[in-house]
């Protein structure tokens, strides 16, 4: 079985959500993992903010604006009128259940709640379309079977139990499970997230625990690319990458592929296509073990923005040890991940992109020396295969940037990743001069 998954914009609109039947073969046995609606996850967190900020007026505004626009949605994608009438009660049903959520104390609990409506309607109408044109398909709830432990971690074990006794239900060969990508229940069995973009995990974590033949990636754009096309013109999308090439441009900033979804395919040796809704005979980008065979040398280059520097000085590091130990145990504390990490006999720099507890951190590291933090910076992450005995590769990335100034380098941690940490305004500069001078 292959593993299909369609982010919002592939749903964005009803002759959207109508073509994907051109690209999903309905005469296959597969799982189809849908996103929300384009824009509705945001609708719905900017609600939960005013709930939270308790402007229930304002919030009520956000979600009649957002029934409205759902009511029109269905009268475009329709046209029998008893699954019409079926898909306004549907949509009723849902912002019925927003808005009783609007009336009460609203905690982190009814956040979620509200948050899970958008995936749970796309993939309910999509059901009701695939009905009106008479193409046998089941609903898979995703909270049947997805269940993440309290350290917000996937339960496999779970998943893969509770998904196969769900599929061996129906024993039709030709017939179209629907699931939904991002939410899931928690360890208290309460409706919880993946967190953004976590349309893409749920289909990782699904094709590795039925061992799909292939799960495949369908976005706005045909592939991965060896630059951000956003920002560098003539990028060209990569057609072979592995694992672990893969997930470091996943991390390090490509917007196509959720960073998570790289790791469950990779345990299980389960193969990732990306590809594109919009031109769906362009034949984007396969991750594998292999990746491509015959490529050395550099492959793409992408940028995480948003990083935040922090350097701690001091002279007790000096012939210590224990001491990097005790620094990393402040933002394991902290929950807070690092990025990039270089050190010296006196000082250790690191990265972090989330300063939730960037204070308390600060606090905290005083105690081992003299703390400085530069905030807006961005990770340029180069991507290829740099093995111990790779030569002058280093020198052409350094050569390409050489006009601006870098604030750390971190190399030789990975045989796939070289990155350099610089100011966030120049980005875009930095990428553009590397593309001009790599490729």
């Amino acid at each position: 079985m292959n593993i299909l998954k369609f982010g919002g914009t592939s749903v964005g609109n009803p002759n959207r959500m109508k073509e994907l039947v051109n690209i999903i073969d309905v005469n296959q046995r597969q799982i189809i993992v849908l996103s929300a609606v384009a824009g509705t996850t945001n609708s719905l967190v900017e609600i939960a903010a005013l709930l939270v900020a308790e402007k229930r007026d304002e919030a009520r505004l956000k979600i009649d604006s957002l029934n409205e626009y759902y009511n029109q949605f269905i009268q475009q994608l329709f046209t029998d009128e008893l699954i019409l009438e079926k898909a306004q009660q549907l949509i009723a049903y849902h912002f019925d259940l927003i808005n009783s959520l609007s009336n009460d104390l609203f905690t982190p609990v009814e956040e979620k709640l509200i948050l899970a409506q958008g995936e749970l309607i796309s993939t309910t109408l999509f059901h009701y379309y695939l009905e009106e044109i008479s193409v046998k398909s089941v609903l898979l709830p995703a909270l049947d079977f997805m269940r993440i432990d309290e350290d917000g971690e996937p339960d496999v074990n779970y998943l893969r139990e509770q998904l196969k006794a769900l599929l061996n239900a129906y024993n039709d060969q030709n017939i179209l499970f629907i699931t939904q990508g991002f939410i899931c229940r928690n360890a208290f069995g309460e409706v919880d997230n993946l967190r953004r973009g976590g349309s893409d995990y749920t289909a990782s974590l699904i094709g590795s625990a039925i061992q799909a033949n292939e799960v495949q990636i369908w976005t706005d754009i045909d592939g991965m690319h060896n630059n951000d096309p956003r920002i560098v013109e003539n990028t060209k999308p990569i057609a072979c990458l592995s694992f672990e090439e893969a997930a470091e441009l996943a991390y390090f900033g490509a917007k196509i592929l959720h960073p998570q979804s790289v790791f469950p395919a990779q345990k299980f040796n389960v193969p990732v296509r990306l590809l594109n809704t919009m031109e769906p005979q362009a034949k984007g980008t396969l991750i594998s073990e292999v990746g491509d065979a015959d490529s050395t040398g550099i492959r793409a280059i992408a940028a995480k923005d948003g990083i935040t520097a922090i350097r701690i000085n001091s002279s007790r590091m000096l012939l210590a040890y224990g001491f990097l130990r005790r620094i990393f145990e402040v933002f394991e504390r902290y929950k807070t991940p690092i990025d990039m990490i270089t050190t010296s006999e006196v000082a250790v720099s690191l990265t972090i992109d989330d300063t939730t507890y960037l204070e308390d951190i600060k606090q905290e590291l005083a105690d081992f020396g003299q703390v400085s933090v530069d905030l807006h910076q961005t990770i340029i992450c180069i991507v290829g295969t740099f093995d111990l005995d790779t030569k002058g590769y280093a020198a052409q990335i350094f050569e390409g940037i050489k006009h601006l100034p870098i604030r750390m380098i971190s190399y030789g941690g990975s045989n796939h990743n070289i990155s350099i940490l610089i100011d966030s305004e120049h980005k875009s500069e930095a990428l553009q001069s590397l593309h001009k001078h790599l490729f």
